[in-house]
């Protein structure tokens, strides 16, 4: 007689109706079971995975309809040789581009930056800021001084990347190509410097007028011909380059860290992506460009922004024939060091989305003409074995 029941009793009191010895059915794999969950019960999954076919779609579509509109701009240009003159000019144009388009798309951003610069006390905040600029001048007030913002700033893009794109050129067949390799940063910051010495006298008139139009509220010029007038009837042509000294004080660091920067972050890019940048697609290589451009758009906007400030607080309150020496004395005398960091946070989340968007543009344009992306070379050891 044993303490414990048996297994038959066990079996009957609390187990299954089945016996130990019956086997396992196999699962059914031909179609769903009466307990697995119904699609048709859950619309929201095949909504997302027929969104994705949709966008897996429009994307091919337009990858094949971009390579074919390249390959007819490339047919009607003709191939164009690195470093010719069909280069530098597509290079021109791809600047143009670049930095005419995404500066007039930012102009509500620039608007209160400048204003804010000018007069620190004048709004709270950004939002702040567009509710009562709409309010009080309705939307055509938010983009104020689109007109002279796009003109000016596809006039300087262009001289800026082609002028970059030739100087760099120059100045490396001059060092020789071990030097120039060995001293790049160098090379990147002189031909950056020279490129945008000549870029800011074609941008600086339409500065002049943009800023004037986004500081008097409200502004004080029906558009930028109207501007562009009544400065050069009361001031004369010199009126229109009140800020010149300024501007190259602003841009031309600016620039030096954009390239420079922007050419060392994408090269550290690719030396730690596996393979070499021609392994990439074009998708691939132009998103490492918008992140390069993106980080070196945050240094950009940190180097220049003091001179930013002066050239908004010179072209708005510089009285008519004071020396440039005295102005900017008074006005620092008047905003002192903290104040030459106005709108600081404002001008980071603008340059750094333009400068990414900038060599995203600039080099998309080079792709569909056939060209190589910017950035990422290999050494010339490198390129003497390929």
């Amino acid at each position: 007689m044993t303490l414990f029941p048996s297994h038959d009793t066990l079996q009957q009191t609390l187990g299954t109706a089945y016996p130990r010895s019956r086997p396992q059915s196999q699962p059914n794999v031909s179609g769903p079971t009466p307990y697995q969950a119904r699609l048709d019960l859950y619309p929201a999954y095949s909504i997302v995975d027929d969104t994705k076919d949709k966008a897996k779609k429009l994307s091919a579509e337009a990858a094949k309809d971009f390579e074919a509109a390249s390959q007819k701009a490339q047919a009607k240009a003709g191939k164009i040789e690195l470093y010719s003159g069909k280069y530098y000019a597509a290079c021109t144009f791809g600047g143009m581009m670049a930095c005419g388009l995404t500066h007039a798309a930012v102009t509500p951003l620039d608007l209160v930056k400048t204003r804010r610069q000018v007069d620190s006390k004048l709004y709270k905040g950004n939002f702040q800021a567009w509710g009562h600029i709409y309010r009080t001048e309705g939307l055509r007030g938010i983009f104020t001084g689109w007109s002279p913002t796009l003109f000016g700033y596809s006039a300087q893009g262009a001289f800026k990347y082609g002028w970059y794109e030739f100087f760099k050129k120059t100045y490396s067949d001059m060092a020789g190509p071990e030097a120039a390799y060995k001293y790049k940063t160098a090379l990147y910051l002189s031909a950056s410097a020279s490129a945008e010495f000549l870029a800011d006298i074609a941008l600086c008139p339409m500065e002049a007028i943009k800023v004037r139009m986004q500081t008097t509220i409200p502004s004080q010029y029906a558009g930028t011909l109207d501007g562009f007038r009544r400065i050069v009837g009361a001031e004369g042509a010199g009126g229109l380059y009140k800020g010149l000294y300024p501007l190259w004080g602003r841009q031309i660091p600016y620039t030096m860290m954009k390239f420079a920067s922007f050419e060392t972050i994408v090269e550290m890019i690719y030396n730690r992506l596996p393979g070499s940048k021609n392994d990439y697609s074009k998708a691939a290589q132009t998103g490492v460009s918008f992140t390069g451009g993106y980080l070196a758009g945050i240094l950009c906007a940190i180097v220049s922004h003091p001179a930013d400030v002066m050239v908004s607080k010179l072209n708005a309150n510089r009285k008519a024939g004071e020396g440039f020496g005295a102005v900017t004395a008074r006005i620092y005398k008047d905003i002192g060091f903290m104040g030459l960091w106005n709108g600081l946070p404002v001008r980071i989340v603008m340059i750094g989305t333009l400068t990414g968007l900038q060599w995203m543009i600039y080099d998309y344009f080079k792709i569909f003409m056939g060209l190589p992306t910017t950035g990422g070379s290999p050494p010339p050891a490198e390129m003497k074995k390929a």
